[in-house]
């Protein structure tokens, strides 16, 4: 059993899009991305399905010409090579899901060049 918190240390950044492993399972990566408002994920796909999850606060999630507004508490799917762009609408926390086969390297790219 382990237990984390994806509630302790919150420090968004003015710079960039803020992302830290959480937890990592036999299945599954579990990881944080800090959003202020404002600040975008530029548009990116994942090699495998994942799972989105709005904590906190308020996310313009684009998935080709839609954008879906995703607000506290939802959460979305998505199967593999689905390009989406994530947009915060409020400073936001976001959980990502990853499958254990996913590189958690390739998320920081995407924070780091949005």
């Amino acid at each position: 059993m382990n237990i984390k918190s994806f509630n302790e240390n919150i420090e968004y950044s003015d710079n960039r899009v803020v992302t830290k492993i959480i937890l990592e399972t036999s299945f599954s990566k579990e990881i944080r991305v800090l959003l202020k408002n404002g600040q975008t994920m530029k548009e990116h796909k994942a090699p495998y399905p994942i799972i989105v999850h709005i904590l906190e606060g308020e996310i313009g999630f684009g998935i080709g010409d839609e954008i879906k507004l995703l607000q506290t508490g939802d959460i979305i799917t998505l199967e593999s090579n689905v390009y989406h762009d994530l947009t915060a609408k409020k400073n936001s926390i976001v959980r990502l899901t990853l499958s254990k086969l996913d590189d958690v390297s390739r998320v920081k790219q995407v924070a780091d060049n949005s």
